[in-house]
Parts: C-alpha cells; sequence; structure tokens
C-alpha cells in the first residue's frame, strides 16, 4: 500500500472507532452486537422492526454502514484488487496470497506489520527445516505449531496453507495433528470449502479420503 492509502485506511479506521465509541457513549443500552445486527439487515434489504429502528436512529446505523462501504473500498484499493469482488472470489484471492505468505515464511522471509515491535532483535526467521526434529512444517512439535483459527474464512486459509507447504496428499487427521486445538470437524469443513472452489482435490486412497492441491502448472 502507498502512504496515501495507508493513511486513508487509518483515517476510516479511526472514523469508525469514534463513531461507534460516540453513539454508545450517547445510548448506554446501545451495544455493538444490535448495531451490527440492524447493519446486516440493511445490506440484506430487509424491514426493520420498530427495536431495530430504534436501534438505527441511536446508532445512526447508515453512517456506520457507509463508514464500512468506504473502509472496504480502501482496502480492495491497496491490495490493488476490483471492488466488485464476490465472497467466492475475495476467499480464493486471500487463500492464494496467503499461501504464497507461508512459503516465504517457510524459506525465513517474514513480512513484519511493525518489525520494531514483533521483532526488534532484527533477527532472520528460522526457517521450517531449521526447526529442531521438523522433517516438515506439519511434523513440528507441539509447542511451535501454530494455533487453530477461531474463524472459517482464517481456518479455510490456514488449511490451504497447509495443504501447500508439501506436493503430497494430506488426511483430515494430518491437517489436524499440524494445528494446537484443531478439531477434525472444523478441518473437515475447511477442506470441503477448498474443494467446492476447486482449489484442492479430494480422492480415496487405501479406503481414506485424502486432499491435495493441485499441482503448479509451470509458465
Amino acid at each position: 500500500a502507498t502512504d496515501a492509502q495507508k493513511a486513508r485506511i487509518r483515517e476510516l479506521g479511526e472514523a469508525l472507532d469514534a463513531h461507534r465509541k460516540r453513539q454508545q457513549s450517547q445510548y448506554p443500552s446501545l451495544t455493538l452486537t444490535g448495531m451490527y445486527n440492524v447493519l446486516e439487515k440493511l445490506r440484506s434489504g430487509a424491514a426493520l422492526t420498530a427495536t431495530e429502528q430504534k436501534i438505527h436512529a441511536e446508532g445512526l446505523v447508515s453512517v456506520l454502514k457507509q463508514i464500512h462501504d468506504d473502509l472496504d473500498a480502501a482496502v480492495f484499493d491497496a491490495y490493488g484488487w476490483p471492488r466488485d469482488l464476490t465472497d467466492e472470489q475475495l476467499l480464493e484471492r486471500l487463500v492464494a496470497l496467503n499461501a504464497e505468505r507461508a512459503a516465504e515464511e517457510a524459506r525465513g522471509l517474514v513480512r513484519w506489520l511493525r518489525p520494531e515491535f514483533q521483532n526488534p532483535s532484527g533477527v532472520v526467521a528460522a526457517t521450517q527445516s531449521d526447526l529442531p526434529g521438523a522433517p516438515s512444517a506439519l511434523a513440528a512439535k507441539s509447542a511451535e505449531l501454530p494455533r487453530w483459527p477461531s474463524k472459517m474464512p482464517e481456518q479455510v486459509m490456514a488449511v490451504r496453507s497447509a495443504l501447500t507447504r508439501e506436493d503430497r496428499s494430506w488426511s483430515a487427521e494430518e491437517i489436524a495433528r499440524g494445528f494446537k486445538s484443531a478439531r477434525r470437524e472444523a478441518v473437515l469443513n475447511a477442506l470441503d470449502s477448498l474443494a467446492g472452489l476447486g482449489l484442492i482435490v479430494a480422492f480415496e486412497a487405501g479406503g481414506e479420503k485424502r486432499w491435495k492441491a493441485p499441482a503448479r502448472s509451470a509458465a
């Protein structure tokens, strides 16, 4: 992102925070959950109930929506992506970008957001092969495993990244063992989402369902 784009995102983020705090300070019973439930109904075009109309008025939810729309547009611009991407297209691009970043970090390149706080020593990150006793990223000992994300989109990206680290197929159990606190059911949901988008392939092998990232074609 350019400096101007960063400044625009920062400005809108601060405006969003200020708007929500201001309205909640004026109306102590107003909750973020209530405001965002009304925002979702505005986006869907559904009619508001009397209670929701009250929340809409107290929270100035139309203003909240406009700030979010402007912030979304600014972030799309910073990525250099079209503003009219569908949720599926956006997820596909984020998954691909996450896989690129994971591959970079496996080689020791970390793009610190705030290096003065995240990496004050300036030490270069270890590659996955440098981890003691870890022949692959998913075989790293438990203390070094990444924590399983709490939200579905992040889970999908994490599974996609894991699948692309080695040119092989994986079972849901093998993927789950690569994360702290990952449940097999959640991993299966992420795998099914990726397969539905055509980003990975599923097949049976030895009576077991397995998944694999498609081979990249040579340019």
